[in-house]
């Protein structure tokens, strides 16, 4: 990689943590300066809603109904925004699957690639990754735990580690 490589970062908050499970918001890290978040409306499919996840992210239920798009409006800024890139993620386990349920939702194709972010790291960045996440956080007096926020922490990580190995 690059020494300036700054990849596309998604975050997906959920739900929940198991299979009944769907996104409520998607959050991205794009060019420097540059994110984007946004609740998702639920549909009426979309009932489950796990207690535990809610205390994790602290998205109350009553704020998508309130704040939260579509998920065919999401789907189709999301493609626009991400037209033909790959898009990593440091939770692709779970974060794929709800990206796939979204765009699923929306009766959209998705026009991007969702990859593990591990595809792109090298051993040297694992080793100094949660030190230098650490750092990041108390750099930048971040304690929200929100998908844009979080998907900030992961790239910047990155571009840092990959800064120290190089």
């Amino acid at each position: 990689m690059k020494k300036n490589f700054r990849p596309f970062i998604i975050d997906v908050e959920a739900s929940g943590f198991g299979q009944l499970s769907y996104p409520i918001e998607i959050g991205l890290a794009m060019e420097p300066d540059h994110r984007y978040c946004k609740l998702i409306l639920p549909t009426r499919k979309w009932t489950h809603w796990d207690r535990k996840a809610e205390a994790v992210h602290k998205i109350p239920r009553k704020v998508l109904y309130r704040h939260g798009s579509p998920p065919k409006k999401v789907a189709e800024e999301l493609n626009r925004l991400l037209d033909g890139s790959v898009v990593y993620t440091d939770g692709w386990s779970v974060d794929k699957p709800w990206v796939t349920r979204l765009f699923e939702a929306a009766g959209l194709r998705r026009q991007f690639s969702v990859s593990p972010l591990e595809r792109i790291l090298s051993e040297d960045q694992m080793e100094i990754w949660h030190e230098t996440q650490t750092g990041i956080i108390e750099k930048f007096s971040l304690t929200r735990h929100r998908a844009s926020t979080d998907a900030f922490i992961v790239q910047e990580t990155y571009v840092m580690t990959l800064a120290r190995t190089a």
